[in-house]
């Protein structure tokens, strides 16, 4: 009796390659994900020091008036 080999067709071909490349997608995305806690303050910095307007951000808005 003869070993039955598995069929290798096109059809099967691009449907694991879709598979893979859904998968690698899916990783991909799970990887960049950024954390959800927040990162430690540095030395002398405080831990809610967030936007702070400075020179040229105020020199921005003034030019981008309408």
């Amino acid at each position: 009796m003869e070993n039955p080999t598995p069929r290798r067709s096109r059809r099967n071909f691009i449907r694991a390659l879709g598979v893979g490349s859904a998968a690698a997608a899916a990783a991909a995305v799970v990887a960049t994900r950024p954390s959800s806690e927040p990162s430690p303050a540095k030395d002398g910095e405080r831990a809610d020091a967030g936007y702070r307007e400075s020179a040229h951000i105020r020199n921005y808005y003034r030019t981008a008036k309408v």
